[in-house]
């Protein structure tokens, strides 16, 4: 407990002075489109947590969807709807009460869990393209190897490394000093928006970010790449049109939100050596917070037939016949 209460206190700089608070522009400059970016935002955030609780939900009470890939899938909305409430609620305050400092620990407690939210994420992903790799390319032995226990030991250890990940950022970044500007240029805290504040080095701290970075991203990106290579190979084999398509069908929605979630990811993380914040960061940083958040319920119903029926049933109050 002492160890977090002196992580969170802000460190003096040469001078002696050390910052206690920042400053976070937002997104709109204009006092009039304000109330605007409220009501979007305020209903986009209701958005996805309604359809992430309603995947959950259909996932809970549908027989049909007691398998693997619906696990994964149950543990993924949940993390979207954390994703989402780590920095969408706090922005929504600050434009109510037209204040927008952000306590030196407060900064720091959104950034770890935004990165503990995103890794599991990452950690989630891995395990999807796992399954489907099994499910299509080990038919015979996937009971087995894809057990519950299996799954929950998957779930175990996607939380344990994200949660080494996002402490290591945070200890690491409560090193520097922040003793001059206070004023981001974005509506959340994150690692590219504070390290041009410091007034210390941040060379350590990006060549970290690097290091895990490649083995928080690069390493699954590699798994789920091969793992969907072996599944081509597979479905491309099998003679039946109607089969492959199938086969494919069920692994659409996953590439679709793995292109997403890796795509914004790298240009987000990739540009620290900008030392001027832009509206392209706060595009993407929407884009990580918002849209793939509110955007996999609707990615992975659409084309799901089990997961509409199960969702309409969660809706109407019907029970499955089977």
């Amino acid at each position: 407990m002492f160890f977090l209460q002196e992580l969170m206190q802000p460190k003096s700089g040469a001078n002696g002075t050390a910052v206690t608070e920042f400053i976070l522009l937002g997104l709109v400059d204009t006092p009039g489109l304000l109330p605007l970016v409220f009501v979007l935002f305020f209903f986009a955030y209701l958005l996805t947590v309604g359809g992430n609780l309603s995947i959950l939900a259909a996932i809970l009470v549908e027989p049909k969807l007691h398998t693997p890939m619906y696990f994964f899938l149950g543990n993924l909305s949940v993390l979207d709807v954390g994703c989402i409430t780590v920095t969408v609620p706090s922005m929504l305050g600050r434009l109510l009460s037209h204040k927008r400092a952000v306590p030196y620990g407060a900064c720091l407690t959104q950034l770890f869990f935004f990165h503990l939210l995103v890794g599991v994420d990452c950690f989630l992903l891995t395990a999807m393209a796992y399954d489907r790799f099994l499910a299509i390319c080990r038919p015979l032995t996937y009971s087995t190897r894809m057990s519950q226990m299996v799954q929950k030991i998957l779930v175990a250890v996607s939380w344990a490394c994200a949660f080494t990940n996002a402490l290591t950022h945070t200890v690491a970044i409560s090193t520097l000093h922040f003793c001059g500007p206070n004023v981001i240029n974005h509506f959340y805290c994150d690692l590219p928006q504070l390290f041009p504040l410091s007034c210390s080095s941040t060379q350590l701290n990006e060549l970290l970010l690097f290091a895990v970075g490649f083995i928080m991203a690069g390493t699954p990106m590699a798994l789920i790449v091969t793992s969907y290579a072996h599944v081509a190979a597979t479905v491309l084999r099998i003679r039946s049109a109607e089969g492959r398509k199938k086969a494919f069908s069920t692994c659409g929605s996953h590439l679709t939100v793995v292109g997403i979630f890796y795509g914004s990811g790298v240009f987000n993380y990739m540009r620290l050596g900008s030392t001027k914040l832009s509206d392209k960061d706060k595009a993407v940083g929407i884009f990580n917070t918002v849209i793939n958040p509110m955007l996999n319920p609707v990615i992975y119903s659409l084309r799901n037939p089990d997961v509409q029926g199960a969702l309409w049933r969660v809706i109407t109050g019907k029970r499955s016949l089977t």
